[in-house]
């Protein structure tokens, strides 16, 4: 399903999983290269210590990098996500945010790689930050890509 950067974003922002935790995509560039997106502390997705629950944390940054790469890497290509890890670095009691970035030079490189390989899967970090700009947590996210065959 090919759908334009803003429908996504609206679709995105009340699908229940985000809408009932407090993210909120703010930003998702027309050509698909940067995302932005911030999770709200409300009373409903704190935890016992009145910190940012971390698996609201960890969902704000789920699908961005294989929804952006998806599109970026064009119908060619299968993209799906393959692992997640986070790092908790400091309680998060303000609101935080994540930004996705990818450059035309990486889209390259990665479409390169995929000439004598068959497969690949790139790591791309995201660091989440609270509106003062302290790390909160890390993320690593691993993304399958491959080209897909001809039959």
């Amino acid at each position: 399903m090919r759908v334009t950067a803003r429908k996504l974003k609206f679709l995105l922002n009340i699908w229940p999983p985000f809408w009932a935790a407090g993210i909120k995509v703010i930003q998702l560039a027309k050509d698909w290269s940067y995302a932005k997106v911030r999770l709200r502390k409300y009373w409903f997705n704190r935890n016992y210590v009145n910190t940012h629950y971390g698996g609201s944390l960890f969902s704000m940054t789920d699908p961005f990098y294989m929804l952006i790469l998806l599109h970026l890497m064009g119908k060619d290509y299968i993209v799906w996500d393959k692992k997640s890890e986070i790092k908790f670095i400091k309680p998060g009691r303000k609101d935080v945010f994540a930004e996705f970035k990818i450059t035309p030079e990486q889209v390259a490189d990665l479409k390169q790689q995929l000439e004598t390989q068959d497969k690949i899967q790139p790591v791309f970090e995201v660091d989440i930050m609270d509106t003062d700009g302290v790390l909160i947590a890390k993320v690593w996210k691993t993304v399958y890509i491959a080209r897909k065959r001809s039959l």
